[in-house]
């Protein structure tokens, strides 16, 4: 869940019976979002995935700037030319209405095993420079409970 543009979003994965009708179940979703109002609703099968299969998160990049377009662009392009995987992404919007906006973003990634985060820091200088932002990768530290 969370806030897009002052939308509230959601996403769920359920597991069903094998024997739903997935053409029923659609028709279900979709006139319960009509009862209460909902933009849109979206049916898709997801396959089986183990979720401890996929890369685990080990560094934070932390963006920080003036709101304008391209930000996200930006940063996830130069992250995506290097084979670095977003894991978790987080935005907001700082400031008073006064005030100009200070855009925060902040992403959990894992580096590509042969990838250093000094390699990755030299590509999103670029991105700082042309961006105007404030811009960090540092090692994700694990919490153990």
């Amino acid at each position: 869940m969370t806030i897009l543009r002052g939308r509230f979003t959601i996403m769920l994965i359920v597991s069903t019976a094998d024997a739903v009708a997935v053409d029923r179940l659609r028709a279900d979703l979709e006139g319960a979002g009509d009862q209460l109002g909902l933009d849109a609703v979206a049916l898709s099968e997801v396959s089986d995935v183990d979720p401890e299969s996929g890369p685990a998160p080990s560094h934070v990049v932390s963006v920080y700037g003036v709101d304008h377009p391209g930000i996200v662009h930006a940063v996830t392009s130069a992250l995506a030319e290097n084979g670095v995987n977003i894991i978790d992404l987080t935005t907001r919007l700082v400031g008073d209405e006064e005030g100009v906006p200070l855009y925060a973003m902040m992403m959990e990634v894992a580096l590509p095993a042969e990838l250093s985060a000094e390699t990755v820091e030299q590509s999103l200088r670029v991105v700082r420079e042309k961006q105007g932002v404030d811009l960090t990768i540092s090692p994700l530290e694990q919490d153990v409970l």
